[in-house]
């Protein structure tokens, strides 16, 4: 193994015997207390969510039409192939980081750098950009119950007339943050139990929706030809891979190396099949330019006359929603946790509650970050900010596990990729691809950040990481 420790300069690679190593070394950790369900959990609520009950009614109405199921097929396949990539590196290194630790130990320092760097933007903007979706349901039951609130704290400069804050989203923010900083073991409990409900209001959905579906309403199938259904396929991307923030938690897993990849695949596959089938029911209820974009099912329930159905998804929604933004949320403060453990950023952001066990300074940091973010852009443009960064951490693991394989054959894996390296290179592919279809402005953004992130690894981070001091 300790090959894999070869290279110099930007491209040294952490050994895995230092990724080991920490579980027994001193220093900053995290409790082991999640189990196989525990895990399925997080992916589920990091899943299903956002892509159902906030973009799958904008996408549907902008982007795609009813072709918004083909969007999040293309999406799924894209990432079906990269979870499997995620699966066989999550039972061979079982710790803090996911893709961050990954490209680490396999690709070198800058493409890990590269890749942790990225995402602590990316998670951080799909908290904001769930919240905001939260917000969008939690303002249709506050007009439903005759209650007229504030003009100014209804939405973020530009959603409306008189909107100066999404106040409703960030408040969320930093509840969610309050949550993560009680411990791994409450915050795992509450979530099991609200992705329990969310599962149950999305079937709700179904059961019921499919005996008001107007076939009707399918014709034009592609109203914005077949890119926008592509184009679609990226704008909803985020909301199919919630199983790469679960991977970060591997750390906190009480058996990471048999579990980690049973959960990746489990969330996946029943998280792809309610999403299909509540997209059907969605166009199917309403045609596609009467769906709102902001709480498309409840509109679409009220539409048909199913007024309390349609409250009880808008709770559901509400509740559900908030497993998504504990997903992410706690993917970032894990990577930015196992960065600054790594040395790649201060120390001092990796220390660790002496009694919980969780990194509670980054966990309010990126609290209150995010709320800044849900509280002043549009959903639109906070989205936007999300999706280039995962497609391209997609690209590095799977391009890494095919690496390795070759590299180290013999290595003790648990679970290993079918169909090497094929299925790799699809995601490979279909990520590169599915990247071609973001707006130009979302470039500029991610060169920014990149440009950004140069500067801080090669003026602190190189000459500090744990690497370089060894």
């Amino acid at each position: 193994m300790a090959g894999l420790g070869a290279g110099r300069g930007v491209l040294r690679r952490k050994p895995i015997e230092l990724v080991e190593e920490t579980d027994a070394g001193e220093g900053p950790r995290l409790e082991r207390a999640l189990g196989l369900w525990q895990l399925t959990a997080l992916g589920l609520g990091g899943i299903i969510g956002a892509g159902i009950f906030a973009l799958a009614g904008a996408v549907a109405k902008d982007t795609a039409g009813p072709a918004v199921v083909v969007s999040f097929l293309v999406a799924g396949v894209a990432s079906a192939a990269a979870a499997l990539s995620y699966a066989e590196f999550a039972g061979l290194i079982p710790r803090a980081g996911s893709a961050y630790t990954y490209a680490y130990t396999v690709l070198g320092e800058l493409a890990g750098w590269f890749i942790g760097w990225d995402l602590l933007l990316e998670y951080t903007a799909i908290a904001a950009v769930v919240s905001i979706g939260v917000s969008g349901y939690f303002g249709f039951l506050v007009a439903e119950a005759g209650v007229e609130l504030p003009t100014w704290m209804l939405g973020a400069p530009g959603t409306g007339a008189g909107h100066r804050v999404d106040l409703f989203a960030a408040l969320l923010c930093l509840f969610i943050a309050y949550l993560l900083n009680l411990g791994i073991r409450r915050a795992a409990r509450f979530e099991t139990t609200v992705v329990v409900l969310k599962v149950l209001v999305v079937l709700l959905v179904v059961g019921v929706g499919v005996f008001h579906i107007d076939t009707a309403n399918y014709h034009p199938f592609f109203p914005f030809g077949v890119g926008g259904a592509f184009t679609g396929a990226a704008t909803v991307f985020f909301a199919v891979f919630g199983y790469d923030a679960m991977s970060t938690a591997a750390e906190e897993s009480t058996d990471a190396k048999r579990h980690m990849p049973k959960a990746i695949i489990l969330s996946l596959s029943i998280a792809m099949v309610l999403y299909v089938a509540a997209c059907l029911v969605l166009t199917g209820m309403q045609n596609y330019q009467d769906i709102d974009p902001e709480s498309g099912f409840s509109t679409a329930f009220k539409s048909v006359g199913l007024d309390g159905i349609a409250d009880v998804i808008a709770v559901g929604a509400i509740i559900g929603i908030l497993t998504v933004m504990f997903t992410f949320m706690l993917g970032v403060t894990r990577v930015w946790f196992a960065m600054s453990r790594d040395g790649l950023l201060p120390k001092w952001f990796a220390k660790t509650h002496p009694t919980r066990h969780v990194p509670t300074r980054v966990t309010w940091i990126v609290g209150a970050v995010s709320a800044v973010i849900a509280g002043f852009l549009p959903i639109t443009a906070a989205a936007e900010l999300t999706n280039i960064g995962i497609l391209l951490a997609f690209v590095v693991v799977c391009v890494a596990v095919i690496v390795l394989r070759h590299r180290q054959p013999e290595l003790p894996r648990t679970f290993r990729t079918p169909g090497m390296p094929v299925v790799p290179a699809i995601g490979v592919a279909f990520s590169l691809w599915l990247i071609t279809f973001l707006h130009w402005q979302t470039w500029v953004r991610f060169v920014v950040w990149f440009v950004i992130g140069l500067g801080v690894y090669f003026g602190y981070s190189y000459r500090r990481s744990e690497l370089a001091r060894r």
